[in-house]
């Protein structure tokens, strides 16, 4: 959520991250504000730069990423420290056409949010791939999906377990996510009509099931997307529920 912060300070601060842990820093920019419009405005505290700078704010903090100088007037001689001999991978987040188109342009690898808009077009990487200009760190274009997706030892636990994420979802839907419901609450929830639709529109857009059942669905949807990489948000009520999840799924790959 880059415009809340200076592009300096996330700059300084995943520069430190990489001295500390060499190799190990992926920096994941994004322009969703990620909250309602009145939080969003206590986070910036006053602050005039919006969304709408969001491109040049991914410019300079490349430059300060890569020692090299950024393009707002008046940085230029801006240098973000400690420096470091290879830089923090950087990469584009997004939900939509205009962040791959973004992604491209800037020569960023592109990490599209599938499990927020699971309706997106199935050639948004081919938008991306056929846009694609080489940047500082990035010779060729490189993606990434991310989808929800739970793994329990029986398809019907993990479906038992994904109604935590239905609720959820419906009321993302609404604007107002709050808490991670439970399962019991999500199983006892009066879904409407409109609701059940969306939701079952969207069941097969997602991983869940016994670990052959995801091996086999995230395989499908890489290469449906000709994906480079595969990302998982597995959010459960029950931590261990979560825990377990990853383990199956990393026993059977």
């Amino acid at each position: 959520m880059l415009p809340y912060y200076s592009p300096y300070k996330v700059a300084e601060n995943f520069k430190v991250l990489q001295t500390l842990y060499p190799g190990r820093m992926d920096l994941g920019v994004g322009r969703a504000p990620g909250t309602d419009p009145f939080t969003a405005s206590a986070i910036r505290y006053g602050s005039r730069v919006g969304a709408e700078h969001f491109p040049n704010m991914v410019v300079d903090l490349q430059a300060l990423l890569n020692d090299s100088d950024p393009r707002t007037p008046g940085m230029e001689k801006a240098r973000a420290f400690p420096i470091v001999e290879t830089p923090p991978q950087m990469w584009m987040l997004g939900s939509s056409e205009d962040s791959a188109v973004l992604a491209a342009l800037t020569g960023l690898p592109y990490n599209f949010a599938y499990f927020i808009n699971p309706n997106i077009r199935p050639d948004i990487f081919d938008i991306y791939r056929e846009r694609f200009t080489p940047g500082p760190n990035q010779d060729a274009p490189w993606t990434c999906l991310t989808l929800f997706s739970i793994t329990a030892d029986t398809e019907e636990e993990a479906m038992r377990l994904s109604r935590s994420r239905d609720l959820w979802y419906c009321r993302l839907l609404q604007g107002n996510p709050g808490p991670f419901p439970s399962v019991a609450e999500a199983l006892a929830y009066p879904y409407s009509p409109g609701e059940l639709r969306t939701l079952e529109e969207n069941r097969g857009k997602r991983a869940v099931g016994t670990p052959e059942q995801v091996k086999e669905k995230l395989l499908s949807l890489a290469e449906q997307f000709q994906a480079d990489e595969i990302m998982l948000v597995t959010i459960t009520h029950d931590v261990e529920a979560r825990r377990r999840s990853y383990q199956l799924l990393a026993d059977i790959w």
